[in-house]
């Protein structure tokens, strides 16, 4: 497997070293005697992070947990940021997609999974270094009323919707990339897929949630989001629609790994069992995320809903390729 990493691109960069200032401290506070003391680096939504933290410290009484939390391309430059200045300072790394994650396990900063006493995570959700939490699906948002309403990811070529479609930067939003991925390999879209969108006029914004938002305030008719962002904004009244495609909504493991260069290995031992045990896989679902572990119910999904993925270990060491192709069609 190649050994290579994601580009990290200096406004991003600058962003990250940031938020690292006004952040959690790069040394862990102790915790109380025995508890658990850890620093967790994550690109996972805030409600998610808290609700497990939350749980974790319930389950463990004194437990320190310090976390960093960032989009996927902050995060890429955070831990950039650290091996330039002395070292990784995360002792877990819970990330959005497989291969994000898999850039970090090239690099030598994860350690082989640890603990093969978990059981119930199927196999799919199984990689050398990391394993899956949740599952989240990648969908389609439209604005209440649209016309004609899009039913599959090729009607988002559609010259209806020219000028009218909003798309994730997967420099920066990890389930973009995972979509990249999948249509990269995919018959019948492959990278033409984005030439295709391009010359439709689509235009790339910066997050997965700005994507619902412009759609919300009819800047953009329709986007490529995730379920949990459209379920949250419809509960909320704003004036969009959840489109599951036809074709299938796009599906990737938000994967969880200990570091290398971890100085707490026994805390993230106990977070990472925690984060899979059923109490904790059951956080995850009250914050709107499918749980990985079979027989913890997710959220409610439309009949005859049908999801779809790309083999992902096949799409491991193409990482730097895909962006790369990517940009060129629609810029860095």
């Amino acid at each position: 497997m190649k050994r290579g990493h994601l580009l990290v691109w200096s406004t991003i960069a600058l962003l990250a070293m940031g938020s690292a200032a006004c952040g959690s401290s790069s040394k862990p506070t102790a915790g109380a005697s025995g508890a658990p003391v850890l620093t967790l680096y994550t690109s996972v939504t805030q409600n998610t992070v808290d609700a497990v933290t939350a749980g974790f410290k319930k389950a463990h009484p004194g437990a320190t947990v310090n976390v960093f939390r960032a989009t996927t391309g902050q995060l890429n430059a955070r831990i950039a940021a650290d091996q330039r200045s002395g070292g990784l300072r995360a002792d877990v790394i819970w990330g959005t997609d497989p291969l994000s994650m898999q850039n970090y396990a090239d690099q030598r900063i994860l350690k082989p999974w640890p603990l093969p006493d978990i059981r119930g995570v199927p196999a799919e959700f199984q990689a050398p270094y990391f394993w899956g939490t949740r599952i989240l699906y990648v969908v389609i948002v439209a604005h209440r009323g649209v016309t004609p309403v899009p039913a599959s990811w090729a009607d988002l070529t559609n010259p209806a919707y020219r000028g009218k479609v909003a798309l994730p930067d997967p420099a920066a939003a990890g389930s973009a990339f995972a979509a990249l991925g999948y249509f990269s390999m995919t018959p019948g879209f492959g990278i033409g897929y984005y030439d295709r969108l391009k010359s439709n006029k689509a235009v790339q914004v910066a997050t997965v949630p700005q994507v619902v938002t412009d759609v919300a305030s009819g800047r953009y008719q329709v986007g490529v989001t995730l379920d949990s962002e459209v379920r949250t904004a419809v509960a909320n009244g704003s004036p969009v629609s959840l489109i599951w495609p036809t074709d299938g909504a796009i599906a990737l493991y938000s994967p969880i790994a200990e570091t290398a260069t971890t100085q707490h290995s026994a805390a993230a031992d106990d977070w990472l069992r925690y984060v899979l045990s059923t109490e904790g896989q059951q956080k995850i679902a009250s914050t709107g995320w499918q749980p990985v572990v079979p027989g913890v119910a997710g959220p409610p999904q439309p009949a005859g809903a049908t999801s779809v993925s790309p083999d992902w270990t096949k799409l491991f060491g193409q990482q730097r390729q895909l962006l790369q192709q990517y940009q060129a069609i629609f810029g860095a």
